[in-house]
């Protein structure tokens, strides 16, 4: 009597129908202390890597610094996504201990893929393989030049965008918050603000240490000085008067959007580049990192675009290239957002007066045809609608898509799949494949946009992709890469992935 089939979910929620019952893996404990020797063997070498040369690691995109012994073995776990196995601690730790020893500069290191391609070739010295692997980064400097960041605006979005740089800061210096600007809204204000930085409904508590300076009016975070700069304008501020210069403003107020008001940043003194946090209009680039980041150049004045096109670029982008696309529309599902009523109001934009927490409401979205400004080709080609439902953060994007060439479901998702793991665009790119998720798992997704494999739907040359993405964090995210960009201090990852076009 054959065996019967026996369904494993993994950590990763990856639904494998093809184990048997003779096949299911276990783990016996002597096995499981093994791995916990070898994680904390790693434990100081990371930190030690990371001290002495400013270089992080990471596991097939997982970053390693300030983990636990069995969050890193978690981390080896997740390979399971894209090598289909466990990555074995043991064929890290050597790479590690190589590593510390070697003179590197700045620069991001992927340890999961360097034992993956070191696995594949015929080399047998690994030191050897690691300086051919490491070889832009031997004999750099390990320090990057700092450059001052200013948030204009303290709400959703730069509160996550200042836990962000802050991370990023300790982790690789570079980016450095220098100062906060807000109206102020009483006596009480820098307390409050302190306080919804420290303590977030959706993103849970700030990871580290927040004291109030009330008589400098400076929020102190993790050791990091804020200034909060009390303005109605950026025209009364003068910036270098609290030691701020040559800064990079990230405006997430919305409420310019057009080059003539942001250009009123730059009147102030101390302000060289200024970048909205919202789709920029007129002639402004709208930057989705990944995407067109070769645009910034010299201008003064950017746009991050917004969180949902920043969600669907990147995936129409490799979808156009692969298979061509003739038209498509673009239906959003969009968490319920600051500007909508919490119970039945006046507002001046059609149907979000209404409860946000009560109703499913139809608007409208500039996404699609904001997608044209950063990838032209798709100029006239998307249409788009967007539903703000009841749920406070994590929203999806159905992508229905008419290409020129017939398609085959599982050759798109494996082509996504492999996008989102070995292609320049996997900071962008996500993928999951499970019959479990819900948009609370990808809550704090770091990624642009999430594709769900188990949704794909494709018949002759009709493609519907679904895409998740955290419209708040997965964004914030995406405009620090842009601000790194700027700076000229994004570290480099390595090795060096493939153009999504060179995917197979």
């Amino acid at each position: 009597m054959p065996p019967k089939t026996t369904y494993v979910i993994d950590f990763n929620d990856r639904l494998r129908s093809d184990v048997t019952e003779n096949q299911v893996d276990t783990t016996p404990r002597d096995d499981w202390n093994h791995k916990i020797e070898l994680a904390q063997e790693m434990l100081p070498l990371i930190s030690r890597l990371h001290r002495e040369h400013n270089a992080v690691t990471s596991i097939h995109g997982r970053l390693l610094i300030g983990l636990t012994d069995i969050e890193i073995i978690k981390a080896h776990r997740y390979a399971r996504r894209i090598v289909e196995k466990e990555l074995p601690l043991d064929e890290t730790l050597p790479i590690l201990r190589e590593l510390v020893e070697m003179d590197l500069g700045t620069a991001s290191i992927d340890l999961g893929h360097l034992a993956h391609l070191y696995k594949e070739s015929d080399q047998q010295d690994l030191r050897a393989f690691l300086e051919e692997q490491l070889a832009e980064v031997v004999g750099t400097s390990s320090e990057l030049e700092g450059r001052d960041v200013v948030l204009y605006g303290f709400g959703r979005i730069g509160r996550l965008l200042a836990r962000i740089l802050i991370a990023r800061e300790a982790t690789y210096g570079g980016v450095r918050l220098r100062a906060v600007v807000v109206r102020k809204k009483g006596d009480e204000d820098i307390v409050k603000r302190a306080s919804l930085l420290r303590r977030d409904s959706v993103h849970g508590a700030f990871n580290g240490t927040i004291t109030v300076d009330r008589e400098n009016d400076l929020i102190w975070a993790n050791g990091t000085p804020i200034q909060m700069i009390y303005a109605d304008s950026p025209s009364e501020i003068d910036y270098t008067q609290y030691g701020i210069d040559n800064a990079i403003v990230v405006d997430n107020t919305g409420a310019w959007r057009d080059r003539d008001g942001l250009s009123r940043h730059l009147e102030s003194k101390g302000v060289d580049r200024v970048l909205l946090t919202a789709p920029g209009k007129g002639d402004i680039p709208n930057i989705v990192y990944g995407i067109n980041q070769d645009m910034i150049g010299d201008d003064k004045i950017l746009s991050a675009a917004s969180c949902t096109t920043n969600g669907i670029t990147p995936v129409l982008k490799v979808i156009n290239d692969r298979y061509g696309v003739v038209h498509g529309h673009v239906e959003t599902v969009h968490s319920y957002t600051n500007d909508q009523n919490l119970a039945d109001n006046f507002h001046k934009g059609p149907r979000r007066g209404r409860a946000a927490g009560l109703n499913m409401v139809l608007t409208e979205t500039g996404a699609a045809k904001a997608v044209s400004k950063a990838l032209p080709e798709f100029a006239g080609k998307l249409t788009g609608n967007a539903i703000r439902v009841p749920t406070p953060d994590v929203s999806m994007a159905v992508i229905n898509l008419e290409l020129e060439q017939q398609v085959d479901k599982d050759e798109v998702n494996n082509f996504l799949r492999r996008v989102s793991t070995d292609s320049e665009l996997r900071q962008q790119i996500d993928y999951i494949h499970s019959p479990e998720v819900v948009s609370t798992d990808l809550l704090g997704s770091t990624h642009a946009g999430v594709v769900d494999g188990l949704a794909t739907i494709a018949s002759g040359n009709h493609l519907v992709l679904y895409v998740w993405y955290d419209n708040e964090y997965g964004y914030s995210n995406q405009v620090v890469r842009v601000v790194e960009d700027i700076a000229g201090v994004r570290p480099k990852i390595y090795p060096a992935r493939k153009a999504p076009a060179e995917i197979q």
